[in-house]
């Protein structure tokens, strides 16, 4: 089976698409899914559809473009969400310095804390990073140097740089729709020597739809156009890197207790 180790299904519960939107991923051999925060005030309604389904987990965190209204979130509050069965990682966090939606210095300032709550927990740090490898480079190895900080760089799309820097540091690479796009030429060049264990695919739900679905709403069946792209690009077979995506999912995300490994095809 697939896992969409990255999504916001809260996105789409509102849109009123959800229910019909996991249907269509368990048809295409989807099995497992992450729905990830992006704001401590939507919390609840992130954490209550994964506490609906088996198979699906969530995350506790703040976007960097939230930083802003966010920044009194104590790493405390994070650790304490955190204890609930149905939260397996710490984000979505990070750095985004193309929109910057918030002032660099409380994105920089919530990084810092959601990596504090990520080493308290011992759990994931799910990463966002635009623009901005440099200091999430730089922040990353800040935090593991205190010890006891693992997690991934999610919607991978950027530079070598950070790719290595962050394959040092013992995180994984989650490759999203992008990987499919034509001209993500330099991407696939970074994604073809990714080790295999190290590796995850995403949809980023509800954006990103991979080829050959741009300009419609994505949704996480597409996981299995981005894990075929990423197949072809590791020289494995659809179902090996299937497998070898959910295996690395559940190694890192060892919080995660699936009711089944198995999926419908």
């Amino acid at each position: 089976m697939l896992v969409d180790s990255h999504c916001h299904l809260d996105y789409l519960d509102r849109a009123g698409i959800l229910d019909a939107a996991l249907g269509r991923a368990r048809e295409a051999g989807v099995g497992a899914m992450l729905t990830i925060c992006t704001s401590v005030e939507e919390f609840p309604q992130v954490l209550a559809i994964a506490e609906r389904h088996d198979n699906l987990w969530c995350t506790v965190g703040v976007h960097p473009h939230e930083a802003e209204g966010e920044v009194n979130v104590a790493a405390e509050q994070l650790i304490e969400l955190s204890r609930h069965p149905k939260v397996i990682g710490i984000g979505e966090c990070g750095l985004d310095y193309f929109y910057e939606r918030s002032p660099r210095a409380e994105q920089q300032s919530v990084f810092r804390t959601h990596i504090a709550a990520a080493r308290a927990t011992g759990l994931p740090l799910i990463v966002h990073s635009r623009d901005a490898d440099e200091d999430t480079v730089a922040l990353l190895q800040e935090g593991a140097a205190e010890g006891n900080l693992r997690g991934l760089i999610h919607c991978f799309s950027t530079t070598q740089y950070l790719s290595d820097n962050a394959l040092k540091l013992g995180f994984y690479i989650s490759l999203s729709g992008i990987l499919t796009f034509p001209k993500s030429d330099s991407l696939r060049a970074i994604a073809k020597d990714l080790p295999q264990d190290r590796i995850l695919v995403e949809t980023d739900s509800p954006y990103l739809a991979p080829v050959p679905f741009r300009g419609k709403k994505c949704e996480p069946a597409f996981v299995a156009h981005t894990a075929q792209c990423l197949a072809e690009l590791q020289g494995m077979t659809a179902p090996a890197l299937a497998d070898t995506t959910t295996t690395n999912f559940f190694r890192l995300f060892d919080k995660a207790k699936p009711a089944s490994l198995k999926a419908s095809a």
